[in-house]
C-alpha cells in the first residue's frame, strides 16, 4: 500500500520563494500574496464603497489602506509568535521580525485588523458595522493568496493521506500528504468570497454587522474543516483531545459570528 501510494503520489511543483534577487535585495512570492491581497481587496472594497445605498465613501477606503496593512503585518506576526511558537522566539527574539521566512497567523492578523478597524472608525467618525461588513466582504481576496503562498513555500503541509492527488512536500517526509494549503485557498478564499457576494445581495444586507458576522463564522467553520487534513504544528500537536490551535482559536471567532447574525437589529446612527 506505502509503496503504490508512492509510486501514484504528485510531485510538489518546486518553485523557488524567491522570484528575483539582486544582492541581499530579494522579491519573494510570500510578500507579493500579501500585496495583491491587500491591494485587489482595497480596490473591491473601494468599489463596493462608491455603490448606490453606501454611506461609506471610497475616499473613507481610501484612507484606510495604510491602517488595514499595519494592522495585518503586526497582527500577523504578532499572533503567530505569541499563539505558536513563544517558546522558540523568546530565545530567539532577532527572528521575530523576519517575516519574510513566513511565520504569520490569521487569527493574529485579524485582531490587528479589528483593532486597526475601530480605532480608524472612531478617528474617522464612521459607523464600525457598516465598515466592517465592507471589509469582511473582501478579506476573503487575501485569504485566498495568502494560501497560495504557503502553498509555494511547502508550508503548513497536509496530514499523509492515499488519495491521488496526495503531495510529497520538502520537509514532509517520504509520503505523500494532503495540499491543505489550496483546500484552504477554496474554503476560506474562494468558497467563503462567493457566500458573501450573494447574501450581499439579500435583505440581510441592510443588517449591520450580518455580513461581517457571517464572514467570521465562514471561516470559522472553513478552517475547523481543513484542520481534519492539515498536519498540526510539531511544536503544539494537538491540544484539547483531537482539536488543534486553529480549531481553538475558531471557535471565539464562531461565536461572534453567529452573536451579529442573529442580534436584533438596531437602528444605525
Amino acid at each position: 500500500m506505502i509503496v503504490s501510494t508512492l509510486f501514484s503520489a504528485i510531485a510538489f511543483p518546486e518553485i523557488d520563494p524567491i522570484i528575483f534577487q539582486v544582492g541581499p535585495f530579494a522579491i519573494r512570492w510570500y510578500a507579493l500574496a500579501y500585496v495583491a491581497g491587500l491591494i485587489i481587496g482595497w480596490q473591491l472594497m473601494m468599489r463596493f464603497a462608491g455603490a448606490e445605498g453606501s454611506r461609506i465613501s471610497a475616499k473613507q477606503v481610501d484612507d484606510f489602506l495604510i491602517w488595514a496593512t499595519l494592522g495585518v503585518i503586526f497582527g500577523g506576526r504578532l499572533g503567530y509568535v505569541l499563539f505558536y511558537k513563544p517558546d522558540y522566539y523568546l530565545s530567539n527574539p532577532g527572528e521575530i521580525f523576519m517575516v519574510w521566512q513566513g511565520g504569520m497567523s490569521f487569527h493574529g492578523g485579524f485582531l490587528g485588523v479589528v483593532l486597526a478597524t475601530i480605532l480608524y472608525c472612531r478617528h474617522k467618525k464612521i459607523i464600525i458595522l457598516e465598515f466592517g461588513d465592507l471589509l469582511a466582504t473582501v478579506v476573503p481576496v487575501g485569504l485566498f493568496f495568502g494560501r497560495i503562498a504557503n502553498f509555494i513555500n511547502g508550508e503548513l503541509y497536509g496530514r499523509t493521506t492515499d488519495v491521488p492527488w496526495g503531495m510529497v512536500f520538502p520537509g514532509g517526509g517520504i509520503l505523500p500528504r494532503h495540499p491543505s494549503q489550496l483546500y484552504e485557498a477554496l474554503l476560506e478564499g474562494a468558497v467563503l468570497f462567493a457566500i458573501l457576494l450573494i447574501f450581499r445581495k439579500t435583505r440581510y444586507a441592510n443588517k449591520p454587522g450580518f455580513i461581517m458576522g457571517l464572514f467570521f463564522a465562514g471561516y470559522a467553520v472553513a478552517r475547523s474543516i481543513v484542520e481534519f487534513f492539515r498536519e498540526p504544528d510539531a511544536y503544539l500537536g494537538f491540544l484539547v483531545g483531537s482539536l488543534t490551535m486553529g480549531q481553538l482559536l475558531s471557535l471565539p471567532m464562531l461565536i461572534v459570528g453567529f452573536y451579529f447574525m442573529l442580534r436584533p437589529s438596531h437602528k444605525s446612527s
